[in-house]
């Protein structure tokens, strides 16, 4: 599984350590992304999402569910990639 939000889409960036002496080497920057579980109650199920800070208030401020399907219309996700727990 690449690191990638599922619900904002967001990803590892790649920019440049730039030291003292101004010699530039490549780096990355990482998404700050971890597991989740949340309770799905339209489908009555437990799934795991892996989101970031950002994706997490997301779906605090707009719900689970909208939140959901917002991603898969903008292809940051799809149903089919969506954990789904027993």
């Amino acid at each position: 599984m690449s690191k990638i939000c599922q619900i904002t889409g967001k990803k590892a960036m790649i920019g440049n350590n730039v030291s003292h002496s101004k010699r530039r080497t490549k780096r990355s920057f990482d998404v700050n992304l971890f597991k989740k579980k949340f309770y799905y109650v339209e489908q009555d199920c437990w799934i795991q999402l892996r989101l970031s800070a950002a994706g997490l208030r997301i779906i605090n401020r707009k719900g689970l569910d909208a939140a959901l399907t917002e991603a898969v219309e903008k292809g940051y996700c799809d149903w089919k990639d969506i954990k789904v727990l027993d």
